[in-house]
C-alpha cells in the first residue's frame, strides 16, 4: 500500500477498558473465533447481494463490497484472539497497515478483485477506501488495549470491531452511507445495535420467514431519513461453537459478561445492513 490511510481520520473513539484478567476458556475462543465460521456464510452472501433494476446495480455491488470488506476484517481479529488475549505479548503486531493489508488480502480471495484497483473518484472507490480507512482508524486508536499485558481477555472481540468500524465509516460517509449489524432483537446485546423499522419488518417479515431461501439476502428501494436509499439486509446465522456463549442454558453469564440467548444453530444470528442514499 502506498500510504497508511486514503483520507483523514480522527482518533475519537474511546478504547474500552478489559474487562477480565484472564485468559478465556478454549470453549470461550471457541465461540469468539466461530464468529469467523457464522460469517463464512457472508462469502456466499456478499456476491449475491441482489440489485432491484438496473438503475441500481451500482448500489447492488457497492453492498457487496462493503459486506465483504467487513467479513474480512472482522475474520482478521477472529483469527488473531489468541494474541490479543496473551496476556504476556506486548506488542501483538496489530496494527492498522497489518490488519488492513490482511482485510484487503482476504478481500481479494473473495471477490478476485483488489479494492485498491477501484478508482477512488468513483462512488464504489471512495465508499470502500472510507471503509478502509475506518479499519484503519480502529486499529489506531485501540493499540493500548490490544498491547497490554498482565491483561488477559480483552473484549476485543470481531463484534465490537466491526461496531467500531461501521461506526467509523458512518461518520466519514455521513449522508451517503451506513452500515449496522442488527440482529433478532431477542439476540441484541447492544441498544446501538437495535433494528430500525425497515430492519425490523425485513427481519420478521423477510429473514425469519419459513419459506425464506437461507443465506438469501433482501434488498430494496425505501424512503429513509426522507432521502431515497437502497438498502441491503444480508443474513448471518449461528454455527455450533458459536452456541457456547449464545447457546443454552439460556440466562447463564457467558464470558462477556452477558447472559446466553437459549439460540440454536442455523438461528438467525446477526444482520448486516447496509444503506446507501441516493
Amino acid at each position: 500500500m502506498s500510504s497508511k490511510y486514503f483520507s483523514s481520520h480522527s482518533n475519537n473513539i474511546s478504547a474500552p477498558a478489559a474487562t477480565r484478567v484472564r485468559r478465556p476458556s478454549r470453549k470461550a475462543i471457541a465461540c469468539i473465533a466461530a464468529i469467523g465460521l457464522l460469517l463464512g456464510a457472508a462469502i456466499a452472501i456478499a456476491t449475491n447481494v441482489p440489485a432491484i433494476s438496473q438503475s441500481t446495480d451500482e448500489d447492488g455491488q457497492i453492498a457487496k463490497s462493503l459486506a465483504t470488506m467487513l467479513y474480512a476484517g472482522r475474520l482478521v481479529i477472529s483469527r488473531n484472539q489468541d494474541r490479543i488475549n496473551d496476556p504476556n505479548i506486548s506488542d501483538k503486531g496489530l496494527d492498522a497497515k497489518m490488519v488492513l493489508a490482511e482485510s484487503v488480502k482476504i478481500y481479494r480471495d473473495v471477490t478476485k478483485i483488489d479494492p485498491l484497483s477501484i478508482d477512488p473518484k468513483t462512488r464504489p472507490g471512495k465508499l470502500i477506501r472510507l471503509q478502509m480507512d475506518s479499519i484503519a482508524e480502529v486499529m489506531d486508536v485501540h493499540q493500548q488495549t490490544l498491547n497490554r499485558q498482565g491483561v488477559g481477555f480483552k473484549g476485543f472481540i470481531p463484534a465490537l470491531f466491526g461496531r467500531l468500524v461501521n461506526e467509523a465509516f458512518g461518520r466519514r460517509a455521513a449522508g451517503i452511507a451506513e452500515m449496522k449489524v442488527t440482529a433478532p432483537p431477542l439476540f441484541i446485546r447492544n441498544v446501538r445495535a437495535r433494528p430500525d423499522q425497515w430492519e425490523t419488518e425485513v427481519i420478521n417479515g423477510k429473514l425469519l420467514s419459513p419459506g425464506w431461501l437461507k443465506n438469501q439476502p433482501f434488498a430494496a428501494v425505501t424512503q429513509t431519513k426522507g432521502k431515497t436509499a437502497y438498502r441491503t439486509a444480508v443474513p448471518e446465522y449461528y454455527s455450533s461453537s458459536c452456541l457456547s456463549c449464545h447457546g443454552s442454558p439460556k440466562g447463564e453469564i457467558d464470558l462477556t459478561g452477558f447472559p446466553k440467548d437459549g439460540a440454536s444453530e442455523g438461528d438467525l444470528g446477526g444482520v448486516i445492513s447496509i444503506t446507501l442514499y441516493h
